[in-house]
């Protein structure tokens, strides 16, 4: 039996494990990791996921050097924020993918497999982990922002 009746294609993809996906995309979906697992390396979504990501470390990393009054790192540090944030989305979502459906999308052809306890504890940890990133996130840009506003007031009142 060829690969080719085996599989219904010629060229039969390799199982696409939702416990690995929903762990990728937590630990490193906010680089695009998890759809290059998915979807390969000509990926475009998966190469746009970088940028942002770096742009909200270079935010990080200008506060650390300029302290908190620059205005740069106000707006770059919540992008990396947001991008955590959707890493732990997606993490969610694919450990919440009944394991059917995952496997019809991702595994066509292929028997149905049973994914136990490995995808929710990752849905459970993107839950906790996206909620507090996204909490801070706004917190941050919240308090950055009615400082500004402050600083504003101020600038008028003189």
């Amino acid at each position: 039996m060829s690969a080719r009746d085996a599989s219904g294609a010629s060229g039969a993809s390799p199982y696409k494990s939702k416990t690995l996906a929903t762990w990728i995309a937590l630990l490193g979906g906010s680089l695009g990791l998890h759809r290059f697992y998915l979807y390969g390396w000509r990926d475009l979504p998966g190469w746009l996921h970088p940028w942002p990501t770096l742009a909200g470390l270079h935010g990080v990393r200008r506060m650390l050097e300029l302290g908190q009054d620059d205005h740069a790192a106000w707006a770059l540090i919540p992008l990396l924020g947001l991008m955590l944030a959707q890493a732990a989305l997606f993490a969610i979502l694919y450990g919440l993918t009944p394991d059917a459906r995952w496997d019809a999308r991702h595994n066509p052809g292929q028997p149905v497999q049973d994914t136990r306890w490995g995808p929710v504890l990752g849905a459970i940890a993107g839950l906790m982990l996206g909620a507090g990133v996204l909490m801070a996130t706004i917190a941050f840009s919240g308090q950055r922002y009615f400082e500004w506003q402050i600083e504003q007031a101020h600038r008028i009142s003189q």
